[in-house]
């Protein structure tokens, strides 16, 4: 008899203070699909590899399902360890991280471009900063504070990335010597070269735009991991 008021004595407790879901725990997730999705980017860069390309969309893919079901969890939740909104904000940046490897790479390949040294440059940063996230947020349901030094790291990703896209323009801009020179001459086809290498030069710059865009998105999620931190610590 006393077992079976015990049970209805759970139920009914269960029902009026649910088990606060393990939303350190989700954000982690997050960021570990980020920064795989990351891994997998930097790899891209530095190869070319379609097969990595078609790897990263499928990631992104991953991530946004699983932001999807974080936000379900989040929306019937009774009770949260921080406040609502800042764990909505942490989800939602860290995921827009891989969002923005993704849609760089699809530009890509709209534009037909190969990665370069400037963008293997930039995706190394932003894989750091993306690491940066996860190692800061796993910090957070035991030693908050220490989680302060990854997201300065994080948002001295984007920083170095913005100077990395700096040194990438000033390449980019550099007249090309030979087209220079053949244009002087008069040389055969030396206006269609001409031509050619500023489309590139154009369409080269808007995958460097975008990746430093990308690394806004690193800052913004380093900013919310930043606001956290002064909230619970």
């Amino acid at each position: 008899m006393s077992g079976g008021n015990n049970s209805i004595v759970t139920k009914l407790t269960a029902r009026i203070f649910p088990v606060m879901p393990d939303f350190y725990g989700m954000m982690v997730e997050q960021c570990d699909v980020t920064a795989r999705g990351m891994d997998v980017f930097l790899e891209f860069m530095l190869t070319g590899d379609a097969a990595k390309a078609a790897e990263v969309r499928a990631i992104e893919k991953e991530g946004d399902e699983l932001k999807t079901r974080q936000m379900e969890v989040l929306n019937r939740a009774f009770a949260t360890p921080m406040d609502r909104e800042d764990i909505f904000r942490a989800i939602m940046a860290i995921d827009e991280v891989l969002n923005y490897a993704k849609t760089t790479v699809r530009e890509m390949e709209a534009l037909e471009i190969k990665p370069d040294q400037h963008m293997v440059a930039m995706a190394q940063l932003m894989r750091d900063g993306a690491y940066s996230l996860k190692s800061g947020y796993g910090k957070l349901s035991t030693n908050p504070m220490d989680a302060e030094v990854d997201a300065a790291a994080a948002r001295k990703g984007e920083r170095n990335t913005e100077k990395a896209y700096r040194n990438a323009l000033a390449d980019l801009f550099s007249p090309d010597k030979d087209i220079e020179a053949a244009l002087r001459a008069g040389a055969p086809g030396a206006q269609a070269d001409a031509f050619i290498h500023m489309m590139e030069v154009l369409k080269r710059r808007e995958v460097y735009r975008h990746l430093s865009n990308a690394a806004d998105k690193l800052e913004h999620a380093g900013g919310v991991l930043h606001d956290i931190v002064v909230q619970i610590a």
